[in-house]
């Protein structure tokens, strides 16, 4: 079981930037593909940005794409989330999930691993 804790959350404008960083206790942490999934207020829980083992596939929510990139340092046992150009409707607790040994995922049920969360609030 890795354990996930993520940072970076906090409260910015909209057209604002965010990096949000999700450190892992694994260290098999390459072996892992991760994710970044988002819970609006009063919403389902949502796919956001997802990365290879490797790093050299990624995929993205269209409401993120252009604007987010996910990226991830294997020494650091660190996966990013840089949010640019934020909106309001970004706002949402963002979670970060780990998938051993699996291909990019874009739900929620196929990761095993999850992070407490941090929060993201953007003002318009």
């Amino acid at each position: 079981q890795v354990q996930l804790v993520e940072s970076g959350g906090g409260l910015v404008q909209a057209g604002g930037s965010l990096r949000l960083a999700c450190t892992a206790s694994e260290r098999t942490f390459a072996t892992y593909a991760m994710g970044w999934f988002r819970q609006p207020p009063g919403k389902e829980r949502e796919f956001v940005a997802a990365i290879s083992w490797t790093g050299g596939t990624s995929s993205y929510a269209d409401s993120v794409k252009g604007r987010f990139t996910i990226s991830r340092d294997n020494a650091k046992n660190t996966v990013y989330l840089e949010m640019n150009s934020l909106k309001p409707e970004d706002t949402a607790v963002y979670y970060c999930a780990a998938r051993y040994r699996g291909s990019v995922g874009r739900y929620d049920y196929e990761y095993d691993n999850w992070g407490q969360g941090t929060q993201v609030t953007v003002s318009s």
